[in-house]
């Protein structure tokens, strides 16, 4: 199938292969091509360039995307995308004044879900999870990261993870997994933490990788969850599956889990809404993407990632939108660069390049998505008729999107 789109108005985020990702002052530069052509071939982008200089080829289908924008699929690289029922009562509760940590503390949060999850089918939970897949798909997200996490028991871990796997493999987007058992203390392990750490470690973990069900491992190093020591235990136990860690953060307290992350050789350390110098000395000249959330912190009610300090010391970041039941029941990448320009002052060409590039990044899917990058999966967002791409987070409650191809086909 060879697709040609013309008369593009501006085509976004060309970008040569060997760029992985962009920090510090590259994040303000967005590099795009006005009047411009783009050659899908059998799901990747052949060629690309100004209408001026359009070859002779030979397409199957043309598209006309005069007076619109094409730009990569967003890369969602923090999901917990795969879990039951939801957690409405929870939402109204802190209308009414309940902190997340209080609702936590009375049996409510993660453990509420996990409780729901457990006595969810398989089959149940997967088709709950691919209607939010499928939504995800046409709001403009090409790849996405799943993690586990509201398990908390081995069987129930696991089938997350499965069902993670299958929708890796039925869905054309982008699916990366990620283990995460080691979210929350079930209710039976209370007061007993060393014990459901083993049980992660010497029975959650061999089973995940006997079935090769997870690319990452992450854990919730927190406060009132897990800690330093119990982070460390965690993330050695995973690297000796190959497992590459991927770490919640700095959500409520910041007491060394940056560098701890960075220590272990994080992909990228997570959430990040508090964040002091110590943190952010120890990203400079390592490897690990630093992510931000905006729609939790806006859902919560509770600070933003200080972007412009992380940026302007240089660093790279990441936007994702930690699609899950609790504290962001949404997975609506556009808001999340939307919210991110108005609530974290980052600059439209700032939040594109954090939402596409870094977020393949963040994924280890830097070679195949996340630009207009010729052998690249045609991955595409085409926008409805806009002035700018500056229109796009300017105008947040709108739909500006026209078509989502991935794999170079149109998501009905």
């Amino acid at each position: 199938m060879r697709t040609l789109i013309i008369n593009i108005k501006e085509l976004i985020q060309v970008r040569d292969s060997h760029i992985k990702k962009v920090s510090g002052k590259e994040m303000s530069v967005l590099p795009t091509i006005k009047n411009a052509f783009l050659f899908i071939k059998d799901g990747f982008i052949e060629d690309y360039g100004d209408m001026a200089n359009l070859p002779k080829l030979n397409a199957d289908n043309t598209i006309d995307a005069n007076g619109k924008m094409v730009l990569p699929c967003w890369c969602d690289s923090h999901t917990h995308i795969v879990y039951a029922g939801n957690r409405e009562q929870e939402f109204v509760d802190r209308i009414n004044g309940l902190s997340y940590e209080e609702i936590a503390n009375r049996g409510g949060g993660i453990l509420n879900s996990a409780k729901t999850l457990q006595n969810t089918s398989e089959e149940d939970l997967y088709q709950q999870s691919i209607d939010r897949v499928q939504d995800v798909m046409r709001l403009g997200t090409g790849a996405l990261e799943i993690k586990s996490g509201y398990g908390l028991t081995t069987d129930a871990e696991i089938k997350m993870l499965r069902v993670a796997k299958r929708i890796q493999k039925e869905f054309p987007v982008q699916v990366k997994t990620t283990f995460l058992g080691a979210h929350a203390l079930p209710l039976e392990y209370k007061n007993n933490k060393e014990g459901y750490l083993d049980l992660i470690i010497n029975e959650m973990l061999p089973q995940v990788a006997d079935e090769q069900l997870a690319d990452y491992i992450d854990i919730f190093c927190e406060k009132g969850y897990f800690s330093l020591e119990d982070t460390s235990k965690i993330l050695t136990a995973g690297k000796q599956y190959g497992l590459t860690a991927k770490i919640h953060v700095n959500q409520f307290n910041a007491f060394g889990g940056v560098a701890l992350g960075v220590q272990f050789g994080a992909l990228s350390v997570d959430h990040l809404e508090e964040l002091n110098q110590e943190d952010i000395d120890a990203l400079k000249n390592s490897n690990t993407m630093p992510v931000a959330l905006p729609s939790c912190s806006y859902f919560l009610s509770i600070p933003y990632t200080p972007a412009r300090r992380i940026i302007d010391a240089g660093l790279p970041l990441t936007l994702a939108t930690d699609y899950n039941p609790g504290s962001t029941p949404s997975g609506n990448m556009n808001f999340v660069v939307s919210t991110a320009c108005i609530k974290m002052k980052m600059t439209p060409e700032e939040a594109i390049n954090a939402a596409t590039i870094n977020g393949a990044y963040a994924m280890g899917l830097s070679d195949i998505c996340g630009s207009i990058t010729i052998g690249k999966k045609a991955n595409i967002i085409i926008t409805k008729e806009v002035p700018s791409y500056n229109y796009l987070p300017y105008a947040f409650g709108n739909n500006h999107i026209d078509k989502v191809l991935i794999n170079g086909i149109e998501v009905e």
